[in-house]
C-alpha cells in the first residue's frame, strides 16, 4: 500500500513536520510504502480559474501539479500536516488545494470515477499557536473539500492548540502517541489485501484495464498493480476512451 504525507508548512523541521514524520514512520514500520511531498518545495502556481478543467478536464498551467495529481491518485491513504494561518493553511498548500479542481472537474462534471476512490482516506495533522475554540474549524471544511475531490473519505483529525515555537509538540503529553495509534488503524486495513500484478507486454493497455477494474470492484481486498515487459512511452489513447465509456478514469497513467 502507498502512504503520501502532504507537509503544508513553510517552516522546515517545525511542528507539523513532526506529525507527519512520526505517522510516516509507523506506517512505514507496518510495511506501507511512504512519500512526503513537500510543498514549499514544489512549483504551484495559483487557479486562475480559466475553467478549463471543467471543459478539457485537464489544467492548462505546466508546472510542479502534473506530478502531483498520479501521487494522489495512487496513495491509498493521504495524510495532510498544517500549521494554522489566520485560522487557514498556508497559502503554498491552498495552491495545491486550489488546483484540486482538475480532479474535482473529472468526477463531477465530466462524470468519470478514479478506481482508487472506493478504499482511499485522507486524514489531516495539525497545530496552532493560539487556544480558539474554532481554530482549526475553517481548515477542517477545507480539508473534506480537498479530500473529497481527490477522491478519498475524510477520516477525521488530529489537532493540538497553543504549539508556537519549534519543537513545542514533542512536549506534548499524548502527541506523538496519539499519531502512531492513528497511524496503525489507518493503514493495518490495507495491509491484508491480497497483491495481485497483471502484467503484458507494453503495460498501455490490457494489464491497465485489469489493475483499474480489481482496483475500483475490489480494493478493499486486492492491492492491484500493473506493469509491462517492455513498456511503451504512453498509455493507447482508445483504451482511456474506452474505459470513459465505462466511467472509469485512466488519466494520469503511464507505463512501467
Amino acid at each position: 500500500m502507498f502512504v503520501l504525507g502532504i507537509q503544508g508548512s513553510p517552516r522546515k523541521q517545525g511542528n507539523s513536520s513532526i506529525l507527519l514524520t512520526a505517522f510516516l514512520k509507523e506506517a512505514k514500520r507496518l510495511g506501507a510504502q511512504t512519500y512526503t511531498l513537500e510543498i514549499t518545495n514544489k512549483k504551484i502556481q495559483p487557479c486562475r480559474g480559466c475553467g478549463a478543467c471543467e471543459r478539457q478536464g485537464f489544467c492548462v498551467l505546466k508546472d510542479d501539479m502534473q506530478a502531483i495529481y498520479p501521487l494522489l491518485w495512487k496513495a491509498d491513504v493521504i495524510v495532510v500536516a498544517t500549521p494554522m494561518f489566520f485560522y487557514s493553511v498556508p497559502a503554498q498548500l491552498k495552491a495545491l488545494i486550489d488546483r484540486c479542481q482538475t480532479l474535482w472537474a473529472r468526477k463531477y462534471v465530466l462524470k468519470l470515477a478514479d478506481p482508487g476512490q472506493q478504499c482511499r482516506k485522507g486524514f489531516m495533522l495539525s497545530v496552532g499557536a493560539t487556544k480558539g475554540k474554532n481554530l482549526f474549524a475553517g481548515a477542517i471544511l477545507t480539508m473534506r473539500y480537498f479530500f473529497d475531490a481527490v477522491g478519498a473519505r475524510y477520516e477525521g483529525s488530529l489537532t493540538y492548540r497553543n504549539i508556537e515555537n519549534p519543537g513545542d509538540i514533542k512536549k506534548h503529553p499524548t502527541a506523538l502517541s496519539d499519531i502512531t495509534k492513528k497511524a496503525g488503524l489507518l493503514v493495518k486495513p490495507f495491509l491484508k489485501r491480497k497483491n495481485i500484478l497483471f502484467v503484458c507486454k507494453e503495460n498501455s493497455c490490457r494489464s491497465q484495464i485489469a489493475q483499474a477494474f480489481a482496483r475500483y470492484y475490489a480494493g478493499d481486498k486486492i492491492e492491484a498493480e500493473s506493469a509491462g515487459t517492455k513498456p511503451a512511452k504512453k498509455i493507447i489513447d482508445v483504451m482511456i476512451k474506452v474505459m470513459k465509456e465505462k466511467g472509469i478514469d485512466m488519466a494520469f497513467r503511464r507505463p512501467r
